[in-house]
Parts: structure tokens; C-alpha cells; sequence
């Protein structure tokens, strides 16, 4: 299924079968589109939503001279642009990173699941909370942490996000992108960041090397990037479920 990765393993948002299966049903297309193109520009009326099956999606603002600052990356399972649907305007360019595989929802489908099943409407908000979770916890991270710093969190919540996919072993994953894009990830130069690559290796925190990441010390690499995942919601599974995960009888 093309939404089997949508919210796994988050705390509390379990999707049912049934749920899923509706969700499947809502999607009119797939596409697969080539590295840095653009899906949705900023001011542009949008009549659908996009969920990232496969590769690495951006969101991103431009300066007057042209220059791009990145506000959020997505990985596989996200709903990259599902806030579009209330707004119908973004304000901001959605592009891709990588190659990647995406599923189209039209807004009239959400209308309906609206309208038919306000558990999974319910789970869908869950999703939008999640992307302003994650874009706080970018804010620290550009504007609290050190070059160093920078770079330990994201390899942390990237690693944890993708084993949450399922793309990740919790050591070990691809990323499928360069130095130069982790520098304008963490808003560093390359330069700088091939100094903290190199940094990390040295200190047997983890390696970076032709686009897979290796995680050698996870504690160590999550203490010296400040990083904890609460904020991702992860389902703990030595922890008894939440009241609305509970066998209903």
C-alpha cells in the first residue's frame, strides 16, 4: 500500500485497516519526479495534497536575491503539503530533494473523509501537529547548537524518523543526499560541514560517506546534539497503550 508508512508507529494515531484502506482510496495519482523540482509554489491555489512514498522532499523560502533557506524536510510516510488543504495557499515552495515517488490526494477526497470518518480526520490533524512539532525542534537546532551540535540532531531525528518508516535498522540508513544539502539543512557551509563530518568520525559518533549515514554511538551522538525524540511521538513499545490504543470490546 502506498500509504503503509503514514503515521507508523506514532503514539496514539494508530491508523485501522479500514482507515488506511479509505485513505488508499483517496489517492487519484502517483508520479515519480525527477531530483530539485518543484511541486507547489508559494501563492499558487492548491487543489491537493501530497504524500512522500519514496525520497526526500523540502520546504523552502527564498530571499530577494535568490537565495534559499530550507524550513522543513520530509521523508517517506510524510504528508508533505497536507496544511494546504485548510489554507489552499502556501506560503512557501514544496520541492523535491532526491528522485521521488508521490501520491496525490484531491482536496474534495479529504472533504469527504472529513465528512465520513472524523477518527481518521482526527489523525490527519495529528500529522499537521506533527510537521510543527518537528519545525520547532528545527528552530533549536538552527538557533541553539553549535556546527557540531547541528549536525549530531539531525542525523538523530533523521535516524529515528526513518526506522519509524522502516528504513532504518536504527544504526545504519541511506539518506540519498550530499554534504552540500546537509550544510544548507543545518545552515552551515560545506566546507564546515566536511570539518564536522570528519569531527564525528573521528569521535566515533558516526560516519557520513556517500549519501549513508552509519550511527556508531547513539547515546553519545544524541547527548552531544541535544537531541530528544519525544517531540516525534514515537510509539514506545514497552509502554502500556493509550486509552484510544486499548482492545475495544
Amino acid at each position: 500500500m502506498l500509504t503503509d508508512r503514514f503515521l507508523r508507529d506514532r503514539r496514539g494515531v494508530s491508523l485501522e485497516a479500514g482507515e488506511r484502506a479509505r485513505l488508499e482510496a483517496a489517492i487519484s495519482t502517483t508520479m515519480t519526479v525527477d531530483a530539485r523540482k518543484i511541486i507547489a509554489r508559494a501563492g499558487e491555489r492548491l487543489d491537493q495534497s501530497t504524500l512522500l512514498v519514496e525520497g526526500i522532499m523540502s520546504r523552502y523560502l527564498d530571499d530577494r536575491n535568490g537565495l534559499r533557506q530550507l524550513v522543513a524536510i520530509h521523508l517517506p510516510g510524510d504528508f508533505v503539503d497536507l496544511h494546504a488543504y485548510p489554507l489552499k495557499h502556501l506560503d512557501h515552495d514544496v520541492g523535491t530533494m532526491t528522485s521521488a515517488t508521490i501520491a496525490i490526494v484531491p482536496h474534495v477526497e479529504l472533504d469527504a473523509i472529513t465528512e465520513e470518518m472524523p477518527e481518521l480526520t482526527r489523525k490527519l490533524w495529528f500529522a499537521t501537529l506533527l510537521d510543527a512539532a518537528i519545525h520547532r525542534a528545527w528552530l533549536f537546532r538552527l538557533g541553539r547548537l553549535d556546527a557540531i551540535g547541528r549536525v549530531a540532531h539531525f542525523f538523530c531525528e533523521t535516524n529515528v524518523r526513518l526506522q519509524s518508516a522502516g528504513l532504518s535498522d536504527g544504526r545504519q540508513f541511506t539518506l540519498g543526499l550530499t554534504q552540500a544539502d546537509v550544510a544548507e539543512i543545518c545552515g552551515l557551509t560545506t566546507v564546515h560541514v566536511n570539518r564536522v563530518v570528519r569531527h564525528l568520525r573521528e569521535e566515533g559518533l558516526c560516519t557520513f560517506r556517500n549519501g549513508k549515514v552509519e550511527i556508531l554511538d547513539a547515546a553519545k551522538l544524541a547527548r552531544r546534539g541535544q537531541f530528544d525524540p519525544a517531540y516525534l511521538y514515537i510509539d514506545d513499545p514497552e509502554s502500556p497503550p493509550s486509552p484510544d490504543q486499548r482492545p475495544r470490546r
